[in-house]
């Protein structure tokens, strides 16, 4: 089994300025093919302490991959590090020098010397080509050691090409003997998926691990053997278990968004959609146009925040009045109007109390999403909790949820 270390490097990493969103991306792609991280360290710019990350990386994991620090100035201190860490001395390559300097021409700018560093090389190092930005990375086969330390790049559309394009192709991983696959439900719990799980979540191999998600609780079935064949073969009956202990809640599997799952179950039924939304100010129509393909069944949205942007929307005023705009009254015509207004199948509302203030005298979470379609309209009271922005995304996943709920009912039926 391979062991992988993750060194993020980056004093604005450690100060919470920006999401180490590389390491992520990192730890799935070694996960899909079969390699295990078991340390992941962030470490600020400074060599000492880069060194330190490094040392203790290459004597206990097969493969060390560093982000970041590969820039132009005294601050990125990767290629230092590491020539530090192995023995050698950084010298320029002449031939990677002149590509530098063509980037720069290339685009009408002059070249400053301090880019020189980004043609470093060690004799032990190969030059990662980065097609898209200036610093090229490293791959360095430490001398009398079968472990590999790699740097690349910090910004991620740089690092996730040259994973793909240079690193991978270096790697040479073994075929993998890891499957998993992971369940995506809809209006349960954690808590009641641990309960009817208990008698899964306890074998190692295979494993079931549950995971509270934005979009709901992810629940991973993996298993490990020697080919990718027979880790399937072993997952494939505890897969049975969970899928029939979770009937009615799973809407998808692996990387399908809820949005992309109503999206399909739209278009096999060659309906539409429209939205009218208050609460969520136009994130549940992001959600569904953020699908490609979507134009196919997404007839159009309103985000009508004010009463009066309700009203020329088709609310009565009215219903406003006696009942108020945090209602099931008001959401229900809400959806009607949507679905009148654009000529959809479905018309989908949300209003709601985001907070932090209350509204009407009804508290912070309240939350009613309307759902009119070829068989009537109906409202539902969904209270949740959060800050602002997580009410407001929480409304917009319910709101999905509850349509993909009737649109499969309906299927039943």
């Amino acid at each position: 089994m391979l062991l992988a270390e993750l060194i993020s490097v980056g004093t604005e990493l450690l100060m919470g300025e920006i999401v180490d969103s590389n390491a992520a991306y990192l730890a799935q792609e070694l996960k899909n093919r079969g390699v295990f991280i078991q340390w992941k360290t962030i470490v600020g710019d400074n060599l000492e302490r880069i060194v330190e990350a490094i040392t203790r990386a290459s004597k206990r994991s097969d493969i060390v991959i560093l982000g970041g620090g590969l820039g132009p100035t005294d601050d990125d201190l990767t290629r230092e590090g590491i020539a530090a860490v192995i023995g050698e001395t950084p010298v320029i390559d002449e031939a990677y020098l002149e590509k530098l300097k063509a980037f720069f021409t290339a685009r009408g700018r002059s070249y400053p010397e301090s880019n020189n560093k980004q043609a470093w090389v060690i004799p032990s190092s190969e030059a990662l080509e980065n097609p898209v930005g200036t610093a090229p990375g490293w791959f360095v086969r430490v001398p009398n050691s079968s472990t590999v330390i790699v740097a690349m790049p910090g910004p991620p559309r740089e690092m996730n090409k040259m994973w793909a394009e240079q690193v991978l192709p270096r790697l040479n991983l073994p075929s993998s003997g890891f499957y998993h696959r992971t369940f995506r439900t809809f209006a349960i719990g954690e808590s009641h998926i641990a309960e009817r799980l208990a008698a899964l979540t306890q074998s190692a191999n295979p494993s079931v691990a549950t995971y509270a998600r934005r979009d709901g609780v992810h629940v991973r079935v993996a298993a490990s053997a020697a080919t990718l064949e027979e880790a399937r073969a072993l997952a494939q009956p505890v897969e049975a278990q969970v899928q029939a202990a979770l009937e009615g809640h799973i809407y998808g599997y692996d990387d399908e968004s809820l949005a992309a799952i109503v999206g399909h179950l739209l278009v096999k039924r060659g309906e539409t959609i429209a939205t009218c939304e208050s609460l969520t100010g136009g994130l549940l129509a992001d959600e569904l146009t953020n699908v490609s393909g979507s134009s196919r069944y997404v007839q159009g949205g309103a985000i009508t925040y004010s009463n009066e942007a309700k009203i020329k929307m088709g609310v009565k005023a009215q219903t406003i009045a006696e009942h108020g705009a945090v209602s099931r009254e008001t959401v229900l015509e809400m959806a009607v109007a949507a679905r009148t207004q654009f000529g959809a199948t479905w018309g989908v509302s949300t209003t709601g109390v985001a907070g932090p203030d209350i509204s009407e005298g009804k508290p912070v979470g309240t939350l009613f999403v309307g759902i009119a379609g070829p068989n009537g309209a109906e409202a539902y009271a969904l209270p949740t909790a959060g800050d602002r922005r997580t009410i407001k995304e929480r409304a917009a996943l319910n709101a999905l949820g509850q349509l993909w709920k009737q649109l499969t009912e309906q299927v039943k039926a």
